[in-house]
């Protein structure tokens, strides 16, 4: 039986070129000579769509595709809005009992295809059916949220209707939710995670386009709406945010669109060479002190920073009703705050009117509560009404200076509460001086980050050398924090060694007037503010020195000493020097970098009569207890060395004396022993027992540790894991069972000598099955824990090499939840190279140091997190 086909007219394939070529030349020409507004660019968006529109009609004619086939946009395109040099997305929607591949089909689809590429269309086509269309967006969250915007073009209305009904019937708002998060967090570490890239994606870097489409989708997943103005009547976002949403929107769209038109292809990045041209465009001129694309520039990244703000409001707001979040229970934070699901949320909606001493609290709050990963949507959005409140008045008041020291002095978290603080505007509203560098842009051949981002980089740096868990990355650097009293002098000197940047004039001078005056109306001793300040001012003296003068001559290293004048000013400003450098690229620090500066170090300290810092003090001070340990049990000296050689800082750093000298005492002899080598003994800081495993390293290792406590009950209460040089795991966990009692005397030291045979025996026949990994059992949960529910989350960020990742995981504790993680990291062949697993309470925080082939492609990584987001629910 023949299928039925339109009817084929005469077209004029020559003339409908010429037409739709000038057309569109004529659009973007009439857009190019008007003065750049977001309504000259909604204009042209919308007329280069229609314009398209009416020319895939006149082809889809002439093709001759069946009468019960429809025409679809999809994508951007779907929108019904195109830029310049945009794709044109098309899907060929076939009626029932039709295929894609009968060749009838194949021949009117390659006749459309030819037609739209002859005539200038840059098109991309998909044909399915209906059931295929459902199909493919089940598989695919890409391929769903395309069909998600589709719009009728030509064709047969009804079977378009149909495809919508089931689109929707299938569609799963959480779901969609969560995977459209996932998907915008590894888009945001592509694109460096910081919308302030000196040549940012303006269309898919963070606080681009791509995060403003993000938030519509999911709310229209949800049926929460289409447009902002739809948004702000189921109450998402309020009027006045509505406005920004649209305005911002309209900047970038402006923006994108001037970057093709001047681009001439597509192109979505704001790369260098483009950006005078652009910025031109809009009619900036560059002056003596400032370049048309920086002009440019600071335009994009305030809007660029208000999308991000924003974004991070509606995508919790969304997620509060999709989950309902929003209703769930509170946990008082003192008399101003509640943690609800570990975000941070105000007591008050007029929390800041009332008392705008609360806005930094805010922070200081954030920083100092392990729990809380977050600010809710509500405290971010009276964070974002609140920013003209912070004036002059608010920066002189004595308390909010007080607070701002408590942050800078906490034990740890600055880096995380500045982040969030310069995220919100408040850094810039309480430093003013902070608020010029916001967006300032870097024309050198190091920097790739903003002024304002490489300082928080730079203070990143700086906190990272007092954090055990990232002494891999900075081995020597955490040697010397290690003794260094005070740290948030480090931490204020980072703050302000840029700061004066762009301004003309020497940087680092005019850095230390600003730093000076911060010390005085910050009430910092002398002694902390001399250091300081020579810090500011001296930040680029040892990176000069070590590079461009001769360390060999003892006259260079002797005139460097006199400058730093004591070992303590000489370690301040060796790490925020590495700091420094390791904080403009990703690409600048190199080992021949390393060597100098450390080599300079070394002789300064030698000529200022310091120690030779071979390691830190109290590591080597660890390392002779340890030693004196194992004499009082009769071992040889030096039994510990061959062990202690094959591992980094950061196990010296993580166990105390007396783990050194057993885990020496156990493996002596048996360093390269095929068998697992197990060994317990009662806890010395608790009820339970601290296991030892020292085996060969595999994938499934820790896994199938994991499993053996989880199936014989035991609760995991920590675990340290190291990898030592050789290809081995030395892994120590402390572990409680409902049958283990405390060590005191009689029956209870007899059952636990009982209990560590038991686990010796059993965990060492365990780690030889070769047994799939069991399931995880469902441990109960405490009442509280139900109660007062934390809600999973997990952050996946990779290293400065981009080998190795970062896996910080929170949720609720329950029995098997360790060995849960552990099985979807062996399921997907993830290698673990460190684990530090804290028990607080009801809540558990764990770190993971981990690599493997899959976190490097995109769609796997997706999976992987998805999957343990599932583990740990």
């Amino acid at each position: 039986m023949s299928v039925p086909v339109e009817p084929q007219g005469l077209i004029d394939l020559p003339a409908l070129r010429r037409a739709f070529r000038e057309g569109k030349a004529d659009r973007i020409d009439r857009f190019n000579r008007a003065r750049p507004t977001a309504t000259t660019a909604r204009l042209l968006l919308t007329q280069l769509a229609r314009h398209v529109d009416g020319t895939l009609k006149r082809l889809w004619r002439l093709s001759g595709m069946p009468r019960g086939a429809a025409l679809v946009a999809v994508g951007g395109y779907g929108r019904g809005e195109l830029f310049p040099a945009s794709d044109v997305d098309v899907l060929v929607l076939l009626p029932e009992g039709l295929s894609s591949e009968a060749p009838e089909i194949q021949a009117s689809l390659s006749q459309f295809v030819t037609a739209c590429w002859d005539v200038g269309l840059e098109i991309g086509q998909s044909v399915r059916s209906v059931d295929e269309c459902v199909a493919e967006a089940l598989a695919d969250v890409t391929v769903q949220t395309a069909l998600l915007e589709a719009r009728f073009l030509f064709g047969a209305r009804k079977l378009f209707e149909r495809f919508v009904q089931a689109q929707r019937e299938v569609m799963d708002p959480a779901a969609f939710l969560r995977a459209k998060t996932l998907e915008m967090r590894q888009r945001h570490q592509k694109y460096e995670d910081t919308p302030y890239a000196l040549e940012p994606n303006c269309k898919e870097s963070p606080g681009g386009l791509r995060d403003l489409q993000v938030v519509i989708w999911v709310a229209r997943a949800a049926g929460l709406g289409r447009t902002w103005r739809e948004l702000a009547a189921h109450g998402l976002v309020t009027p006045f945010e509505a406005r920004q949403l649209q305005r911002n929107e309209a900047q970038l769209k402006l923006i994108r669109a001037r970057l093709h038109s001047v681009a001439g292809r597509r192109e979505d990045r704001l790369v260098f060479d483009l950006q005078t041209a652009v910025a031109e465009s809009f009619g900036h001129q560059g002056t003596p002190s400032q370049r048309a694309s920086e002009l440019l520039m600071r335009r994009y990244y305030w809007a660029a920073k208000a999308v991000t703000q924003l974004n991070q409001v509606l995508m919790l707001n969304i997620e509060e009703r999709i989950t309902g979040l929003a209703e769930g229970p509170m946990r008082p934070v003192g008399d101003k705050f509640f943690d609800r699901g570990g975000l941070l949320e105000i007591a008050h909606d007029d929390l800041y009117q009332r008392d705008r001493h609360a806005i930094l609290e805010t922070f200081l709050v954030y920083q100092s509560n392990v729990g809380i990963k977050g600010l809710s949507a509500r405290t971010l959005r009276a964070l974002y009404n609140a920013r003209g409140l912070m004036d002059a008045a608010f920066r002189r008041d004595p308390v909010n200076r007080a607070l701002f020291r408590q942050i800078l002095s906490a034990p740890g978290g600055q880096t995380h509460a500045f982040r969030l603080m310069n995220q919100t505007s408040v850094l810039g509203r309480y430093l003013w001086v902070f608020r010029r560098i916001v967006g300032q842009m870097q024309h050198d051949l190091f920097h790739v980050y903003t002024v304002d981002q490489h300082i928080l980089m730079v203070l990143r740096n700086v906190r990272r050398f007092f954090v055990p868990e990232h002494a891999h990355e900075y081995p020597f650097c955490t040697q010397i924090a290690a003794n260094f009293e005070r740290p948030w002098v480090l931490y204020v000197a980072a703050l302000f060694h840029d700061v004066a940047k762009g301004r003309g004039g020497d940087h680092s001078e005019l850095g230390g007037h600003e730093v000076r005056r911060f010390c005085r109306e910050h009430d910092i001793g002398p002694e902390d503010a001399r250091l300081i300040e020579f810090l500011v001012r001296e930040h680029l003296t040892m990176s000069r020195v070590a590079q461009k003068e001769d360390l060999s001559d003892p006259d260079t290293i002797q005139a460097f000493a006199r400058r730093v004048g004591d070992p303590r000013t000489l370690a301040a400003l060796y790490l925020l020097t590495v700091a420094d450098i390791r904080g403009t690229s990703p690409k600048v620090w190199n080992a021949w970098k390393g060597k100098l500066l450390e080599d300079l170090y070394r002789a300064t300290l030698r000529a200022l009569g310091g120690d030779h810092p071979n390691a830190a003090a109290e590591v080597d001070a660890r390392k002779q207890e340890a030693r004196q340990l194992l004499a009082l049990h009769s071992q040889l000296p030096g039994i510990e060395a061959a062990l202690w050689k094959t591992l980094e800082i950061s196990y010296f750093a993580r166990h105390d004396a007396a783990d050194l000298a057993w885990h020496a005492r156990c493996l002596a002899r048996r360093m390269d022993s095929e068998q697992a080598v197990v060994s317990a003994r009662p806890s010395s800081v608790g009820e339970g027992l601290q296991v030892l495993v020292y085996a060969r390293d595999r994938q499934d290792l820790f896994a199938r540790i994991c499993g053996y406590f989880d199936h014989a009950g035991f609760n995991i209460l920590d675990a340290k894991v190291h990898t030592t040089r050789h290809g081995y795991a030395l892994d120590t966990f402390e572990v409680t069972s409902p049958q283990v009692l405390a060590p005191m005397h009689g029956e209870a030291e007899l059952q636990h000598r009982d209990l560590i045979a038991l686990v010796e025996n059993q965990l060492a026949a365990a780690l030889v099955s070769g047994a799939a990994l069991p399931e995880p059992s469902r441990g109960r949960q405490s009442r509280r824990v139900k109660h007062f529910p934390v809600t999973p989350r997990i952050s996946l960020k990779p290293d400065e090499r981009g080998q190795r990742w970062l896996l910080t995981v929170s949720a609720s504790d329950r029995s098997g939840l360790l060995y849960a993680i552990a099985r979807v990291l062996a399921q997907h062949g993830i290698n673990l190279q460190l684990a530090k697993v804290s028990t607080l309470g009801e809540r558990v925080e764990d770190t993971f140091l981990i690599d493997g082939n899959s976190l490097q492609r995109n769609r796997e990584q997706i999976e992987f997190e998805t999957q343990l987001l599932d583990a740990i629910a």
